[in-house]
C-alpha cells in the first residue's frame, strides 16, 4: 500500500511542523461541510459538536445528503448487508448511542455453517444476543412503512440534536477558494468552508470529481458485491432461518463471504468476494446448501437487489488541506464492520479537527495512524481469507472444520478455538489481527490436524462423524 505523497509534499509538511503553528485551527464560527449522511459523516458531525462543545467551540456543521432515509426501496437504500458487530453494539453504549428496538430488526445469537458436508450451529459466546440485524433505509422494495426508523436516519437524528444541520441537495463539486473548499450543487449555489469531511462513499461519483483536482491523492481501491431482499413473511423466516445468521463456506472461486440475514419479514442475501458477477450469483443461488434454507427448497424471486462497491484499499493519501475522506471514502475494514469503520475513523478525524487543526499536516499526523492502523490489519485479513479459500478447496479440510466446532459446540467445557475464530470473522467484532495470532495458536493448529486426521479416516470408512445438522 503506497501511503506516502510525493517526496517534494512530504518535505514541505515536515517543514511547516519545524516553524511552529501547523495550520488553520477551528474556532468560534468556523464552517464545516459533511458531505453524506450515512453513518460516517453523521458520526464525524456528531463526535465533531459534541468534542467542540467540550472545549467551549461554537462550530457551525451542515451535512448535505439528498435522502431521508425514510422511504422503502432505493430512495431508503444504503447499500447495507444490514448487520452492526457485537464489538460496535458496546462501543457506541459507551458513546451514549444505545440502538433503540425500533432500529434493530432482529437479534442475531448465533452463526449457522452451511457447506457441502455439513452445517453446524455456533452460539454467542456469552448467550447473549448483541449482534443486531438492521436496515440502513427503511426498508427493501414492497416493504411497508412502519414506524421503524432505519440505522442512517437514526444517526442522522442524534447529529441533528447536537445541532448539526441537515441540508437535502446533492452535492456536485468542490472549488477552492482562497485556499478554502467551496461546496457547489447542482443548482449553482455555494458555500465557502473551513474544513470539508468527505463521507459520500465508494459508490459515489462525486469522489472522483474531488479527486480530480487532488493529484497527490488516490481514490480507494474498490470491488463489486451483491445483496438482495426476499420477502417471505415473518412466520416463514421464523421457520426457516430462526435467530440465526446463514453463512455458506462454498467451494466457489472469488467468493469470500456469502450469508443469508433475516430481518421481519425479509432475508437478505449478501455476497462477498472478488468483483461479483451474474454468473458467480447464479452458482450460488444453485447450491443445495443454498435452496435447502428456502421454503420446499425453491429459490423465491428477490424484490430487489443492487451490486455495490465496497471499500478494499484505502485512499492515499485520505485528506488533504481542509479536507479529510472518512468511511470507506477513506478506509474500511475488509469486507467486515463497515459501520464499526466509520464510526472509527469519523471519531479520528473529528478529534484532530477540533483538537489539533484541519491542515494536512494535523491530518497526516493524527488522523493517518488511524487509518494505518485498519489497513495493516487488512493486511491480515487477506492472510486470513487466504487461508480460509484453502479450507474451502478440499473436502477433507471443509469437514475437518466441520468436526473440530460440532465437537467445540458439543462441549460444555473447554476452549472454542475453531468457534471462536468463525465467529469473529463472520461478525468482524474482532480485528483480523486477533483472529490471525489465534489460528496460530499451537493447540489450535494440533486439534485442526487431529480433525483432519479424523476427517480422512471418515472418508475412508465411508461415514460422516463429529457434526451436527442445523435445525
Amino acid at each position: 500500500m503506497r501511503w506516502g505523497q510525493t517526496r517534494a509534499l512530504e518535505t514541505q509538511l515536515t517543514a511547516g511542523l519545524e516553524k511552529g503553528p501547523r495550520g488553520p485551527v477551528l474556532e468560534d464560527g468556523s464552517r464545516v461541510a459533511v458531505l453524506g449522511g450515512g453513518p460516517a459523516g453523521s458520526f464525524f458531525s456528531f463526535f465533531l459538536k459534541k468534542m467542540a462543545a467540550a472545549i467551549d467551540v461554537d462550530v457551525d456543521v451542515v451535512i448535505y445528503e439528498p435522502r431521508f432515509f425514510t422511504s422503502s426501496g432505493p430512495a431508503g437504500c444504503n447499500h447495507c448487508g444490514g448487520v452492526v458487530s457485537e464489538s460496535l453494539v458496546q462501543l457506541l453504549a459507551t458513546e451514549g448511542i444505545n440502538l433503540p428496538a425500533g432500529v434493530v430488526q432482529r437479534g442475531i445469537d448465533s452463526y449457522v455453517i452451511h457447506m457441502d458436508v455439513g452445517s453446524v450451529r455456533i452460539d454467542t459466546p456469552l448467550h447473549e444476543k448483541r449482534i443486531a440485524a438492521l436496515y440502513r433505509g427503511n426498508g427493501p422494495r414492497t416493504s411497508e412503512l412502519s414506524e421503524t426508523i432505519g440505522f442512517d436516519r437514526y444517526l442522522q437524528d442524534l447529529a441533528a440534536e447536537k445541532g448539526v444541520r441537515i441540508q437535502r441537495q446533492l452535492v456536485e463539486r468542490i472549488d477552492w477558494t482562497g485556499g478554502r473548499p467551496a461546496v457547489v450543487c447542482p443548482d449553482g449555489s455555494r458555500e465557502t468552508y473551513d474544513l470539508v469531511a468527505v463521507a459520500a462513499g465508494v459508490n459515489s461519483r462525486l469522489m472522483e470529481t474531488i479527486v480530480a483536482d487532488l493529484p497527490e491523492v488516490r481514490l480507494p481501491k474498490k470491488t463489486k458485491t451483491y445483496i438482495c431482499e426476499f420477502r417471505l413473511g415473518r412466520d416463514v423466516v421464523e421457520r426457516c432461518l430462526g435467530p440465526s445468521m446463514h453463512v455458506f463456506v462454498l467451494d466457489l472461486p472469488r467468493l469470500e463471504f456469502a450469508a443469508l440475514i433475516p430481518k421481519g419479514d425479509f432475508v437478505t442475501m449478501c455476497l462477498l468476494g472478488d468483483d461479483v458477477d451474474d454468473q458467480l450469483v447464479s452458482s450460488f443461488l444453485a447450491a443445495d446448501e443454498v435452496r435447502a434454507c428456502f421454503p420446499d427448497g425453491i429459490m423465491p424471486e428477490h424484490v430487489c437487489h443492487c451490486f455495490p462497491h465496497i471499500n478494499v484499499g484505502a485512499a492515499d493519501p485520505p485528506f488533504a488541506e481542509r479536507l479529510v475522506f472518512v468511511g470507506d471514502s477513506g478506509v474500511a475494514r475488509l469486507y467486515k464492520d463497515g459501520i464499526g469503520s466509520a464510526y472509527r475513523t469519523a471519531k479520528a478525524a473529528a478529534r484532530t479537527a477540533v483538537y489539533h487543526g484541519v491542515g494536512a499536516a494535523d491530518f497526516r499526523e493524527h488522523f493517518l495512524p488511524a487509518c494505518r492502523a485498519i489497513d495493516f490489519d487488512n493486511s491480515l485479513g487477506r492472510i486470513v481469507f487466504a487461508s480460509s479459500a484453502l479450507v474451502q478447496r478440499w473436502r477433507f479440510s471443509r469437514r475437518a472444520m466441520l468436526r473440530m466446532t460440532a465437537h467445540e459446540q458439543r462441549s460444555a467445557r473447554g476452549p472454542r478455538r475453531m468457534s471462536s475464530v468463525l465467529w469473529d470473522v463472520f461478525t468482524g467484532s474482532a480485528p483480523y489481527r486477533d483472529v490471525f495470532l489465534r489460528s496460530l495458536h499451537p493447540a489450535f493448529i494440533a486439534s485442526l490436524l487431529w480433525n483432519v486426521l479424523g476427517a480422512l479416516a471418515a472418508v475412508g470408512n465411508g461415514s460422516v462423524r463429529g457434526t451436527r445438522r442445523a435445525s
